[in-house]
């Protein structure tokens, strides 16, 4: 792909244009359907709700299928090792258990990340209609060719989003250095926003090098309550509350 310059005349690799999202075109025309045009009086807040729970329903859907067809699969698994199991001291039926959830909890957390994220990006996007993923050169080192940002808002907030990262690999410190360092030299300000700290020591001595990294050039960095708080500042979507409320509504239908 030839590189072309971004809507700020900055070098890099065209951004993304942005089409309405998938989930939001297809609620609205529910919406619509049973609601007439009183849903045109909805404001932004209102319509990202809709699209995010009509989200939260499709990732539901598809961990359910893949979570029921890998359980269906475990059942002709070849079970030998077990006899490893045996001799640590745990019995055929937990073992069963601790491979099925093992497998179960794989899936949970590759779309429990992957919901979340494209939930906070749909925040920006809607709020922002020019915003978008955008692909840079690596201006820094060999590898890799280039780098993506996840959202490009205004045109200047190169904004990374994490549902959680959990690494205790080292290397990822220097990954992520090199990506920062080709972001502002695209004359981007990075910006991350991780809504899940990591509980494990060696994890979080790597977040704090990482927050370290992202100040000292110019960037942000924010993770807990502050993330969450980024989100409903400059959307004006409350993001947290709205998947509290879908949690809630989902704790009483069980």
């Amino acid at each position: 792909m030839r590189p072309q310059k971004p809507p700020n005349g900055k070098e890099g690799l065209q951004l993304q244009p942005h089409e309405p999202h998938e989930s939001l075109r297809t609620e609205n025309s529910v919406y619509n359907a049973r609601m007439g045009s009183s849903s045109e009086n909805l404001n932004l807040p209102e319509k990202v709700e809709i699209a995010i729970r009509v989200l939260a329903l499709k990732y539901a859907k598809e961990l359910k299928s893949k979570m029921d067809d890998r359980a269906i699969e475990m059942e002709e698994d070849d079970t030998s090792h077990y006899l490893i199991y045996r001799v640590l001291g745990i019995s055929d039926d937990d073992g069963r258990l601790i491979d099925i959830y093992q497998n179960k909890g794989r899936f949970l957390y590759k779309y429990a990340g992957s919901f979340l994220e494209e939930a906070a990006k749909l925040c920006f996007v809607e709020k922002f209609p020019e915003s978008g993923s955008l692909r840079i050169q690596n201006t820094i080192g060999q590898r890799p060719k280039t780098f993506e940002i996840d959202c490009l808002v205004e045109g200047k907030r190169a904004i990374e989003i994490k549902w959680r990262d959990a690494t205790t690999d080292g290397d990822h410190i220097t990954k992520e250095h090199t990506r920062l360092q080709a972001i502002t030299a695209s004359g981007y300000q990075p910006i991350r926003i991780m809504f899940y700290y990591p509980n494990r020591s060696q994890a979080i001595r790597i977040q704090q090098t990482l927050e370290t990294l992202y100040h000292g050039l110019n960037g942000e960095y924010f993770y807990g309550d502050d993330a969450w708080n980024y989100i409903h500042r400059h959307t004006g979507i409350d993001l947290r509350g709205i998947l509290e409320k879908i949690a809630q509504e989902n704790q009483l239908k069980a």
